[in-house]
């Protein structure tokens, strides 16, 4: 976002916001400020600080409390607000989904039925699946944690994604995965849904928090147009 903001409108300061959980982030345009505010009041005393014009909510679809933030706070100082929430994947001929509202329920299904998963979630939701001493887990994380997983039965994998077809299919089968946990992240089709298709394994899709209501888009082009209409120029 911050890189096709910079590149349409030069002369824009464009200012990335970082939670500051992966230690190395990815090199971005502008200023980036890492770090909480401290709630929706924080925000708004930024956004007065800053004179923030416009703000784009370009947070992971799962990231709830920020992104309500971000609204309540830019409601409060009536600052103009877009959400850019990318579309949900969608299953396809072949697939085996189990769509679940939780990690908690995600839990419970691969109690019943699950022998070998792979988990691509983050470190804060591995602490569900600790009760499941009979499945093996495969943990993949994008940074080592400071604390092991919380599991009986597991190997961890650390990596950035994207990752190829090639290594998930390598994935799948030397680990015998017959089931994929993963969060509704959505955006372009990942490799590791085209690998659990192949090996016929499971995938237990974990459903998205709401956003808060207001204006959104799909792409960053939409983002970029948006912007660009606010700004009273043409990308």
């Amino acid at each position: 976002m911050a890189e096709a903001a910079s590149t349409a409108f030069p002369d824009l300061d464009v200012i990335s916001s970082l939670a500051g959980r992966t230690l190395t982030p990815g090199t971005l345009p502008g200023r980036i400020r890492v770090g909480g505010f401290g709630g929706a009041d924080g925000i708004a005393a930024y956004l007065r600080e800053e004179r923030i014009g416009f703000v784009i909510d370009a947070t992971h679809p799962f990231a709830a409390t920020i992104s309500a933030h971000a609204a309540e706070a830019c409601a409060a100082t009536g600052t103009p607000r877009l959400l850019l929430l990318r579309p949900p994947w969608q299953p396809q001929p072949g697939d085996r989904w189990e769509d679940v509202a939780d990690r908690a329920e995600a839990a419970r299904l691969l109690a019943a039925t699950s022998r070998r998963a792979f988990l691509t979630l983050g470190p804060g939701d591995l602490a569900a699946f600790a009760g499941l001493a009979e499945v093996f887990f495969l943990v993949r994380l994008i940074q080592s944690p400071a604390q092991p997983p919380p599991l009986v039965n597991h190997d961890l994998v650390v990596g950035r994604p994207p990752f190829s077809l090639d290594e998930e299919r390598s994935l799948f089968a030397r680990h015998r995965i017959d089931t994929l946990v993963t969060k509704q992240s959505g955006g372009a089709a990942e490799a590791k849904l085209v690998a659990a298709r192949e090996a016929g394994a499971r995938v237990v899709m974990i459903a998205r928090p709401e956003k808060p209501a207001g204006e959104r888009v799909a792409t960053v082009a939409e983002a970029m147009a948006w912007l660009g209409g606010l700004l009273g120029c043409r990308t």
